[in-house]
This record gives C-alpha cells, structure tokens and sequence, in this order.
C-alpha cells in the first residue's frame, strides 16, 4: 500500500495548497454558502481538473490511486472542493471514454485547464437510487435531440458550462436510457433552485431544467440504450473519490480531535489521559487506518480490472467511518464542539452526505451482497 515517489509528491503538493488556498477560505466559503472560484482557479494552475484528460488533450493521465490522494488530500482541507472536483473529474471521464474524437478534441483541453466546469446529470427527484425510472426524454428529430425533463442533485449545477446528461429516447421505455453531452448555453435550459443543505454548503447543489433542448445528434456519447452501463461504469471510479473523500475528512476530525484532548484540561490533567477519550481516540483511529487500507485497495484495482465490489465496498465503510468519526471528534470537543469556533461542526455535517451521494450506504451493500453470492 505504499505510494510510489511521484504520489507522495502530488500528496505533499495538495496538502500544501489545501493549507495555503483552501483553508483560508473555508469559513466565508460556508458561511455564505458560495463556492471558492479562486481555489477552483489554484486547482486548474495545479493541473488537477485534467487528472483524468490524457496528455495528448492537456491533462495529467492520472491513475485512480493519484486521484484518490487528491481526493483525500482535499476533503481534508474542505469536502465541498474535493466534490466539485471529483465530478468535473467524472465529467471529462466520460467525455474521454464514450465521446468521439470530435468530441474530445473540443471539450477536453477546456476542461483540463478547469473551464467550462463539468457537471454529471443522472438523478431526477423520482429517480435516484432506480436511476432507470428517469423520466427526462430526448427523442431525435430532423438530426437533433429535443430534450425535455428535469434532473436533481446536481452538483456545479450553477457553475457549469457542460453537463453529461442520462436520457431515455423513449419515456417509457428502462431500455433506452442513453448518455448525451449538452452544452449549459443552449436554448431551453435552465438552473433551477439552489438546495439549502444541512452541510456541503459551499457546493452548489441544483436541479436542471431541459425545456425543449436542441443538441445536435452527434452529441449523443453512447449508443442508444447503453447509457446505464456508461453511467455505472464511471460511478465505480466516481465512489471511489467519495471513499477518498470520506477518508480525508475523517482523518480531519480525528487530527482535530487529538490535538483538542491533548491541550483540554480536566481533573487536572488532559483529557486523552482519560480512559474514556483514549479509547474514542484508539477506535476512531483504527476505523480511519481501515477505511483508507479499503479505499487504497479498490483505487490499485481500478487502475487496473475494475473491481466493483471493492469500490462498494469502500465508499460503504469510509462513508460510514467519516459519519462516525466526525460524531466523536464532536464529542472529544464537548460544548465547543458543538459551536462554529471549532471546525468539527462543519466535519460532522459533511460527513453524512457521503453516505447519500452517488449510491447510499444500502445500495452500497445490495451491490456487495450480489457480488458476494454471484
């Protein structure tokens, strides 16, 4: 499970951004609920928008374990950045797995200097964990797709310029969802409303609204009825980012943690020297060790045969391990933990969405059980 050199230098350079570019920003970030457009402008000068855009389109061509650092390094610093990126990331993924060469040559040089951000439009509201009862429709007319319906959860919803969308060409029909690429400065397209969430605050989560959409058919990404496949496909590579993420803002709480009982005095000494807070501390820990083992394990097997199992399996515990973690960090911090002085509150209301998006904890385990009995 070691990292090769030039990981543990893309480890040692996010680490360093995220303390320098992304920390200062967090509070007002939060607060105001507005995404960081300057750290989003420090991530393209890194290169990291294009760490899944091949060299030859201006991109780094990284494999899943340098993506899943990058992942990690980031949450540490604020979930709502590392989610950005890792759909933008899943965004340029499919351009690059399923587009032609027209299409990477247009979009993917773009996206890997960091705009047009990229968005993934799969959910509708009710649509999500049965992705094939989607309603949005694109049926071909005279060369062109004409798109109507409205998708929901929709991460960089306002900040993109391009969004992957899922379609059936017939609404009735589960067999013929299919994967388009829409550019966000068409006619009949729209951003609907902002949700006001109880954490990931500063990622703008929207719902899309596709009025009568004209695309040209070229636009169209897979052939008709594969989209569900491509859509799977990609999210394999897209939990284990979350995993990553989950790991990284465990690994938060827990640094936050230990340093709090280390300094916090009570009955005269500090409060890791009691049993009780020690063994929050061991357990928290253990967890965080084992989540980051699991999700390092499913990211070496993605870059090589996809493993989706193990990717479940991944985002399954580190999700779970990050909600747990962040709940005792909040109790080591006591009443101060329970305020915005310390940065434990925002921990702990990140974490829970991680168990949520891009397949809850129980698809999770209906997707490990299948495996497991196959």
């Amino acid at each position: 499970m070691e990292l090769s050199d030039e990981q543990e230098l893309v480890r040692e350079t996010v680490r360093s951004f995220v303390a320098n570019e992304v920390a200062p920003a967090v509070g007002e970030a939060d607060a105001t609920q507005t995404f960081p457009e300057g750290v989003w402008d420090g991530l393209a000068e890194l290169g990291l928008t294009g760490l899944s855009v091949s060299d030859a389109y201006g991109g780094d061509d990284a494999g899943a374990v340098t993506q899943s650092i990058v992942n990690e390094e980031l949450a540490y610093g604020h979930l709502s950045v590392a989610t950005a990126l890792s759909v933008h990331i899943l965004a340029t993924a499919c351009i690059r797995e399923f587009g032609t060469e027209d299409h990477r040559e247009e979009w993917l040089p773009k996206m890997a200097a960091g705009r047009p951000v990229g968005a993934f439009a799969l959910s509708e509201a009710d649509a999500g964990s049965n992705p094939a009862e989607m309603s949005t429709q694109a049926r071909l007319e005279d060369g062109e797709y004409v798109i109507d319906g409205r998708k929901q959860w929709i991460t960089n919803g306002q900040r993109a310029g391009v969004v992957i969308l899922f379609a059936k060409t017939d609404r009735d029909d589960p067999d013929t969802v299919t994967q388009f690429l829409v550019p966000t400065d068409v006619d009949g397209f729209s951003v609907g409303k902002k949700e006001d969430k109880l954490g990931l605050r500063a990622s703008d989560t929207t719902s899309l609204i596709f009025d009568g959409v004209r695309i040209p058919e070229a636009n169209r990404l897979t052939d008709v009825g594969a989209g569900l496949k491509a859509a799977f496909s990609t999210l394999t590579g897209g939990r284990i980012a979350i995993a990553s993420q989950a790991v990284g803002l465990a690994q938060a709480a827990l640094d936050d943690a230990l340093a709090y009982a280390s300094e916090r005095e009570q009955f005269g000494r500090p409060i890791a020297d009691h049993q009780a807070i020690a063994h929050k501390l061991a357990e928290m820990g253990t967890d965080v060790r084992a989540a980051r083992l699991l999700t390092r394990d499913a990211a070496r097997k993605n870059d090589g045969d996809v493993d989706p199992m193990a990717a479940s399996m991944a985002k399954y515990f580190a999700s779970e391990t990050a909600v747990d973690v962040t709940n005792e960090a909040l109790q080591v911090h006591g009443g101060y933990g329970y305020t915005t002085a310390f940065d434990v509150e925002r921990y702990y209301r990140d974490a829970k969405v991680t168990t949520i998006y891009e397949g809850t904890s129980e698809i999770q385990k209906n997707i490990i059980a299948r495996h497991l009995t196959e």
